[in-house]
């Protein structure tokens, strides 16, 4: 195997393996004829045109079943994923209620939808007690001080009412998702560290009641891109509804702190929901034909 074919099947990695599998080899071939004697690395042209293949493929993989169900689901795993998140600091203080909260992340990525049920209830009935600064299953001194990540106590900035919005539309998601069997990839599990830490904060007028982490504006913002980009490709709504449910959440959230609310906190549910309202807009836009 040449140096340039290795290369080349690196690349291909970008397509579905069964894509690969029935069009990899003509693929590759069709590359090696086509390349100068002696060259050792792909052109330019060619590895913009398979990586954007590649994930335009996978795209169209992952646009398959009741896309209704698939965007529930998808904007469930957003959400608990961030309530797992809230809760990742403060392993030392609260262990069990961590694993379970990253339990019920794991059973609803898995599609374990039933699994997933009594753990999100009994972590979210314990999230929103400590939030209201009560005692429920066992004593917790309040407040929370975390071990890593941040510097905040545990919903120091965030209201009762915001903590159980989120646990509540992932409960009654998953009554609904019943049976649903829809797994996703555990990379998600990539992005817990990056919500849990508060990260450069984004100075505003109410930075104290409601502060604001740069690192998880560029993610949710990146993430709700890519699917407004894949609703683009497949022209399916399923990342729009994801995006419409985690927006339900940080919206509510943002209506608790209604009276500290700067021109920052305003940019950054601005830029969420004109990026939440592409990804509706984009599946259903205008194509044009050429005529005949």
């Amino acid at each position: 195997m040449t140096v340039l074919e290795r290369r080349y099947r690196w690349l291909l990695r970008c397509y579905p393996r069964a894509y690969r599998t029935a069009h990899g080899g003509e693929l590759l071939d069709l590359l090696l004829d086509s390349a100068r004697p002696g060259r050792r690395v792909p052109e330019a042209r060619e590895v913009v045109g398979l990586v954007s293949g590649g994930l335009q493929a996978r795209v169209h993989e992952l646009a398959r079943g009741n896309p209704w169900w698939d965007g529930m689901h998808l904007g469930v795993t957003a959400i608990m994923a961030a309530n797992t998140a809230a809760l990742l600091p403060y392993f030392g203080s609260l262990p069990i209620w961590v694993v379970m909260s990253l339990a019920a992340l794991l059973a609803i990525l898995r599609g374990r939808t039933l699994l997933a049920l009594p753990l999100v209830v009994a972590t979210g009935a314990k999230a929103t007690t400590i939030a209201a600064g009560g005692q429920l299953f066992e004593l917790t001194l309040i407040p929370v001080y975390p071990d890593l990540l941040t510097d905040r106590a545990l919903y120091s900035t965030t209201s009762p009412f915001a903590v159980a919005a989120g646990y509540i539309l992932v409960a009654a998601s998953l009554l609904v998702l019943r049976g649903v069997r829809q797994p996703r990839s555990v990379w998600w599990l990539a992005a817990l560290p990056l919500v849990a830490w508060s990260g450069p904060e984004w100075i505003s007028e109410g930075g104290e009641s409601f502060p604001l982490s740069l690192n998880r504006l560029v993610l949710e913002a990146a993430l709700i891109a890519l699917g407004a980009w894949a609703g683009h490709v497949s022209r399916d709504p399923r990342w729009a509804l994801g995006s419409a449910l985690y927006l339900l959440v940080f919206s509510t959230e943002m209506a608790q702190h209604l009276d500290f609310l700067s021109r920052q906190h305003l940019a950054y549910w601005g830029l969420l929901t004109f990026v939440t309202v592409a990804a509706a807009a984009l599946p259903y836009r205008y194509r044009r034909h050429p005529l005949d």
